[in-house]
């Protein structure tokens, strides 16, 4: 099980192609919102949840993908999925 640090940092390089606000990726934290902060599009959050399924190999219902806004939400979603699995 990855820790919240190693689930961040590869959160991180999945989120990466997506950002368009490099600084506010630079200071990326757990309070980072992906749309207001980092610019990410609605339509590349799906991307970005899909990915996350893919790199975890768990499954991320609608709920889950509409609460994933910011990135502690994304790492707690996360972990609650590998837990359950």
């Amino acid at each position: 099980m990855q820790t919240k640090e190693e689930l961040i940092e590869t959160l991180k390089k999945i989120v990466k192609p997506y950002v368009q606000d490099e600084q506010a990726f630079e200071n990326l934290t757990e309070d980072t919102d992906f749309i207001k902060d980092l610019k990410i599009n609605s339509a590349n959050l799906v991307d970005i949840a899909l990915d996350v399924e893919e790199a975890y190999d768990i499954e991320i219902d609608n709920e889950s993908m509409e609460r994933m806004l910011t990135v502690g939400a994304a790492v707690e979603i996360i972990m609650s999925k590998l837990q359950s699995t």
